[in-house]
């Protein structure tokens, strides 16, 4: 079997364009903490981003990490809300109520029951998990912390921000790999859609310094190995690329079905106006080599906004920096979209926050959007050659453009994409 399409038995309907509204952000990353200093990061206007050496991962080839600094968990949400969430749970609080506030919206007065909370995580709790089963093969059974269920499920980052905010509405938690945070807003668009929400928080929350979980990645030759020069590491799109780093961050978006929007009289940033998704089933760790499965996706979500590939200006690209990634997806891009899109990836300021990265991504390219200007993507000093399109590289570069795509792919054959377009 071949696994490609073939005439259904009946003419597919084709959905009407939906636009929903983006009327709020929130963002923690390595490139800064809050929505605003993330975005001068990673546009090279901020400091540098924390890629720090990491003490649960001493001895291995990659021992450097992503991390968010300058951020009081404590503080932020009080000792004993603390201690009942993991720390990716953590950042999609904080970055939940950064989101709503930016909204102008009142947890409140709101109507609790038709507001929705969709939460991607690749990985969920993994690093209370790792310290768990120590403590049991070290100390017993006695020492296992009867929390370790709640804070380890991948729903974690949903049910904490239901919990915070008070939302009686739909709450799901999408896992896809890599591709989970723009599953999680693709999911968000849909239920906006068909009316069984009014709004809805949606993007990718993850956290996972897992000493098991770099170990296998060095295993799988996925990371990069450059302990000399960790910031330098990442470098997507580079000829030099050796694999992604990892890192941890949160990033969400409250979106709106246009009417509410309106009705209340919010300010949009910019509108999700297409979602697609598919499968390459074809390999659990490795995408499918001529990227027909991402290619349907973005082909789905451009037909889904009522766009052909040559309205698309501007794509984040998942760009990993990984060998084979990048050139697959460029090539795809390149395929689907023409000479016209400014491509980057942001990957280089943020690390790879797997589950997390399409939350991230969406809410930067809302903000491309919304600015006008293109993010560069960092460490890119000698371009790959055979990358077929045009990656913006060293300095964020002013753009007109009104839709722009978000891509990603994940373990699995998980892809998705997204169209975002200008409010």
């Amino acid at each position: 079997m071949t696994g490609r399409p073939v005439p259904g038995p009946w003419p597919r309907p084709r959905p009407e364009p939906f636009h929903a509204a983006v009327t709020g952000v929130g963002l923690i990353t390595a490139a800064g903490v809050g929505t605003d200093a993330s975005w001068r990061g990673v546009c090279g206007e901020g400091d540098e981003p924390s890629v720090v050496h990491r003490g649960e991962l001493e001895g291995l080839p990659c021992d450097f990490f992503y991390t968010v600094t300058g951020l009081d968990t404590r503080a932020e949400l009080g000792i004993a809300a603390q201690r009942l969430m993991d720390r990716f749970s953590q950042l999609a609080v904080i970055a939940a109520r950064e989101a709503v506030s930016d909204a102008g919206l009142d947890p409140s007065v709101w109507d609790s029951s038709r507001v929705g909370v969709v939460i991607g995580s690749a990985h969920g709790g993994l690093p209370f998990y790792d310290e768990q089963h120590t403590a049991l093969g070290e100390r017993g059974a006695r020492r296992v912390s009867p929390k370790l269920a709640p804070l380890v499920v991948v729903n974690g980052a949903a049910s904490s921000v239901t919990l915070d905010l008070t939302v009686h509405g739909p709450s799901l938690a999408v896992s896809t790999a890599c591709s989970s945070g723009t599953v999680a807003i693709g999911t968000a668009h849909q239920l906006l859609r068909t009316g069984a929400c009014d709004i809805v928080i949606a993007g990718g929350a993850e956290s996972v310094c897992s000493r098991l979980l770099i170990a296998s990645a060095c295993q799988m030759k996925a990371v990069s190995t450059r302990r000399d020069d960790p910031r330098s590491a990442c470098r997507p799109f580079d000829i030099h690329r050796d694999g992604f780093v990892v890192g941890e961050g949160a990033g969400l978006l409250v979106m709106e079905h246009p009417g509410h929007a309106r009705a209340r009289g919010a300010t949009v940033r910019a509108h999700v106006s297409g979602y697609g998704a598919a499968s390459d089933a074809f390999s659990t760790v490795a995408p499918e080599p001529d990227g027909l499965g991402v290619e349907r996706a973005l082909r789905t979500a451009l037909a889904d906004a009522g766009l052909t590939g040559a309205d698309i200006g501007h794509v984040n690209a998942h760009g990993t920096s990984t060998v084979a990634n990048d050139l697959i997806e460029a090539t795809m891009l390149h395929r689907v979209l023409g000479d016209q899109a400014l491509v980057t990836s942001t990957k280089a300021m943020t690390g790879h926050t797997l589950g997390a990265a399409g939350g991230i991504e969406t809410a930067l390219t809302v903000l491309a959007l919304q600015h006008q200007l293109v993010p560069p993507t960092v460490n890119l000093d000698a371009p790959d050659p055979e990358i077929p399109v045009e990656v913006v590289s060293k300095e964020a570069r002013r753009h007109t453009f009104d839709h722009a795509a978000k891509t990603s792919l994940g373990f699995g054959g998980h892809n998705a994409a997204l169209i975002l377009s200008r409010a």
